[in-house]
């Protein structure tokens, strides 16, 4: 039965979305079955993968919100084998208010993922950056919890915030949630606080944090503009070679 993560960070432009299509497109990569569930109302991880919001017959939305959608049937495929994308569109940003009145209003999408899992070796979740119904939703579904951060001060006043809302989700809903890892994004070694800020949270998650980090990058924000990951978009981009590095010591921790 395949594992689901969440890929979460209550603070956006951590390079949360960009992790999420990158991982799964490097896992796919490596011969898993992989789907990446675009769970953000921007819709990002859904664009970065070349497919058309506004083209879609089913959605992430129509599977949350509808009574008799299979998740399988909204299911598409997107340019690199063995990934599958679960697509969003602005529909989304709705659903937590359709749903906030539901008896199972924080747990719907683990109820739709679980057919799923059987299909796959790695569900990805791309969490809204905010804490709010549909990331709970999210990491109620999730086995464990990938934090992508990226190294400046504001960084770790969020990351606190994010732990306590774990904390509370492992109490009252998802008692088996665990920290998946903690991945350093759009780090820049020559400047002072990005090194300060690594070393903060080294000591705070000690070995959670992954060894690999992503450097600033310019094909990284490119690729999402021509429907691409960074594998398929430039392969030997420094942004592309890392998140390679990145996923073979994820898959090295996996049991």
């Amino acid at each position: 039965m395949g594992r689901i993560i969440a890929v979460a960070n209550q603070k956006g432009g951590v390079g949360k979305t960009t992790t999420a299509v990158n991982l799964a497109a490097e896992l796919a990569l490596a011969g898993k079955e992989v789907l990446l569930c675009d769970f953000d109302p921007q819709g990002n991880a859904t664009s970065g993968l070349g497919v058309r919001k506004k083209g879609l017959t089913h959605s992430i939305y129509t599977v949350l919100c509808g009574d008799d959608l299979h998740a399988a049937q909204a299911l598409v495929s997107t340019p690199v084998e063995h990934l599958a994308l679960l697509p969003t569109d602005n529909n989304l940003a709705g659903a937590a208010i359709e749903l906030v009145s539901q008896p199972d209003r924080a747990t719907r999408l683990r109820d739709r993922l679980l057919p799923l899992r059987h299909r796959f070796d790695f569900i990805l979740i791309d969490c809204p950056p905010s804490l709010e119904l549909l990331t709970l939703n999210a990491l109620n579904a999730a086995d464990s919890v990938l934090v992508p951060i990226q190294c400046e001060f504001f960084a770790l006043e969020g990351l606190s915030q994010l732990m306590n809302s774990i904390r509370q989700i492992k109490k009252l809903y998802n008692p088996e949630l665990t920290i998946e890892g903690v991945l350093l994004t759009m780090y820049d070694g020559r400047l002072n606080l990005t090194v300060e800020v690594a070393q903060e949270i080294k000591r705070f998650f000690a070995d959670k944090v992954y060894p690999t980090v992503i450097p600033r990058n310019v094909r990284l924000s490119e690729a999402p503009s021509h429907g691409l990951p960074a594998c398929l978009y430039d392969k030997y981009s420094r942004g592309a070679q890392a998140y390679h590095a990145f996923a073979q010591e994820f898959l090295s921790r996996q049991p």
